[in-house]
């Protein structure tokens, strides 16, 4: 990256799924952070990660993962004592199911280059000791870069309830966008539908929650209402890569109309109807691609442009 060129810098863990589909287990680098990392720069745009890692086998995986596409470190990953794993079961419809082995911290990020975004991910933004230091940093770029948080939520490794929805809503605080899927607001917001619970996310500060509801397409809000796209016809391989997807391809769409870097939620609060559909079209778009095969495996902009 030349000193010159401004980058998104995503923050939260990496991992090997280890997959379990019908008795036959095979192992995928990836992770909720790791995985929007590699989808960003699969289309195309300078991407950091700030992560942990381990000098083992599994910390291998991983580190051929994002070398192979170019995802750059933002701060030594080497803070854990092993890399974290995901043991995830494939049901008859494709979606992944998990159980964790995983610890959480991050190194020091420097504070230069400047990103024009920064994205908190899944695990990483609520378990601590890794949180705090997340949190830290979201606060440090605030009002200088975009914040974006993925809820993502896993509550075989954060557990549910009151401790882990303020734990979310520690960092929906600080966020200019949200990304949500219906199950994570089910974890988060207990007894509210998708649309109140979205809401009660808004009434926290940020400019837009994004809602992923599977099949059944996704849905933005703001203080201004909601619209809705719905999702590709595909044939579901799984689900591990998808939402991971859809948040680097909307931050991609928000980028393309010069819509990422400081004053995040005065950049997105007026955005008209036009420009919303076509950010959740562009977003579903990525994530239907993801799930038509196995693992962790973002589309390229190629991929992307052809399907359209």
């Amino acid at each position: 990256m030349s000193g010159t060129e401004r980058d998104v810098l995503v923050v939260g863990e990496s991992l090997v799924d280890v997959v379990d589909r019908g008795g036959e287990v095979v192992e995928h680098a990836g992770g909720s952070a790791a995985n929007t990392a590699v989808a960003l720069a699969r289309l195309g745009r300078p991407v950091r990660l700030a992560t942990a890692l381990a000098d083992d086998r599994y910390g291998g995986l991983v580190a051929r993962y994002l070398g192979r596409d170019a995802v750059a470190l933002a701060c030594d990953p080497e803070v854990v004592e092993r890399t974290a794993v995901a043991r995830a079961t494939i049901g008859a419809d494709g979606a992944a199911s998990y159980e964790f082995d995983l610890e959480w911290r991050v190194g020091p990020v420097p504070d230069e280059p400047l990103p024009l975004a920064v994205h908190a991910c899944s695990i990483g933004a609520v378990l601590p000791p890794g949180a705090d230091e997340v949190v830290a940093l979201l606060a440090r770029l605030r009002g200088r870069a975009t914040v974006s948080y993925d809820i993502n939520a896993r509550p075989a490794v954060t557990g549910e309830g009151e401790r882990l929805r303020a734990a979310v809503e520690r960092v929906v605080a600080q966020a200019d966008l949200v990304k949500a899927s219906d199950e994570d607001l089910a974890v988060v917001r207990p007894g509210l539908d998708v649309g109140a619970a979205a809401r009660s996310l808004l009434a926290l500060g940020p400019a837009v929650v994004v809602v992923t509801r599977g099949a059944e397409g996704a849905t933005w809000y703001d203080a201004h209402g909601e619209v809705t796209v719905a999702a590709a016809p595909v044939q579901v391989v799984d689900t591990i890569a998808a939402g991971d997807t859809f948040s680097a391809a909307l931050l991609d769409g928000l980028w393309e109309r010069g819509l990422l870097g400081g004053a995040g939620r005065v950049r997105l609060r007026d955005l008209g109807e036009p420009d919303r559909t076509a950010l959740l079209a562009h977003a579903a778009a990525a994530a239907a691609l993801a799930v038509t095969r196995p693992g962790a495996d973002p589309p390229y902009r190629a991929e992307l442009e052809r399907s359209a």
